[in-house]
């Protein structure tokens, strides 16, 4: 048992690797049970996968829906969403089909995936033990299957959808331009050659 009461999964997770692979139960769109998968379903893809502690609860709805209301956004950048969480897929149907006035999520527009024996949480490092339930951690995956970028916020604290995006259009400029982004980047922002020359020209230019 760790003091914080996380339960490690693979102590060794880092960007830059692999991320781990996942399989369960889905309800996708159209309100159907699906058995997605990261190396199959999502292979070749860039995933944005969001873990959140319960359904019917209160912070997480909120950021369900933000981040379905920014849909667009990461559909436009080719990034496929799902939202995860310990809760079954009858669960996520019940709250998917409670309207969102009466404490519910309504019709949102990416798949839900259940992780009823906490076997994702574990493997992404997010699990609370005692508790049972996940902390809202954020993992954002290439194309190739690597993890790139994650970010773990205790329960209290929703995230910064912008913030997600953001790393996401950091990842995809690097990626398409070979440079690197520097702090608070945002696209159509400079950025620079990943060396002295490059890092001295840019702040030669941006110095206060």
């Amino acid at each position: 048992m760790h003091d914080d009461d996380c339960m490690h999964g693979d102590d060794l997770l880092q960007v830059g690797q692999k991320a781990p692979d996942f399989k369960g139960t889905a309800v996708m769109p159209n309100d159907t049970f699906k058995e997605i998968s990261l190396s199959e379903d999502y292979k070749g893809k860039y995933v944005y996968l969001f873990f959140y502690p319960l359904d019917f609860t209160f912070v997480c709805p909120t950021e369900i829906l933000a981040f379905n209301n920014k849909l667009k956004e990461f559909k436009k950048r080719k990034v496929e969403v799902i939202g995860v969480s310990v809760d079954s897929q009858f669960s996520h149907l019940a709250w998917k089909q409670t309207p969102v006035e009466k404490g519910g999520i309504g019709d949102i527009k990416y798949p839900l995936l259940s992780d009823i024996t906490k076997e994702i949480s574990y493997s992404y490092n997010v699990l609370l033990e005692e508790a049972g339930i996940s902390l809202r951690g954020s993992f954002l995956i290439d194309k190739e299957g690597v993890l790139q970028h994650y970010l773990i916020n205790n329960l209290p604290l929703g995230r910064s959808i912008d913030e997600a995006l953001r790393m996401i259009d950091a990842l995809q400029y690097t990626e398409k331009h070979g440079e690197v982004c520097p702090a608070n980047w945002k696209e159509g922002e400079d950025a620079m050659k990943p060396d002295q020359k490059g890092v001295s020209s840019y702040l030669a230019k941006h110095a206060e």
